[in-house]
């Protein structure tokens, strides 16, 4: 049982480093990240050169959390797509980089992605 727990990790983490060695946030194009559980999803634009979040979002924030309910669900990661790309386009950021942290590009990161393509960020 924790054999297949600690492979299952580190199948995780070779498919990070495997999309972290191609992607990296500039000043003009930052890399917005995603990180999952099974209860919450949480966003972040970096910009790689600086070293520095320039926003974040997750449905633990305040504005979020009474509106989502549960956090682990595609209407939660919607809200947080939706979210994420109001802050970045305040922010004077037109394009960015995905970056799916090693997880796959489907279920609830999907949604957050189309979600923010939506609301008008380019990736």
């Amino acid at each position: 049982m924790a054999n297949r727990i600690v492979n299952k990790r580190r199948r995780l983490l070779r498919r990070k480093r495997s999309v972290r060695k191609n992607i990296s946030g500039t000043s003009t194009r930052p890399r917005l990240t995603v990180f999952r559980t099974s209860k919450h999803i949480y966003v972040q634009v970096i910009d790689d050169m600086a070293g520095r979040t320039l926003c974040s979002s997750s449905t633990l924030s305040k504005e979020l959390r009474d509106k989502v309910g549960f956090g682990g669900n595609k209407g939660a990661a919607t809200a947080v797509g939706e979210d994420i790309a109001g802050k970045v386009l305040a922010a004077g950021v037109q394009e960015i980089v995905f970056d799916r942290n090693g997880f796959r590009y489907q279920g609830r990161l999907q949604a957050l992605a189309e979600a923010a393509r939506e609301k008008g960020l380019k990736f």
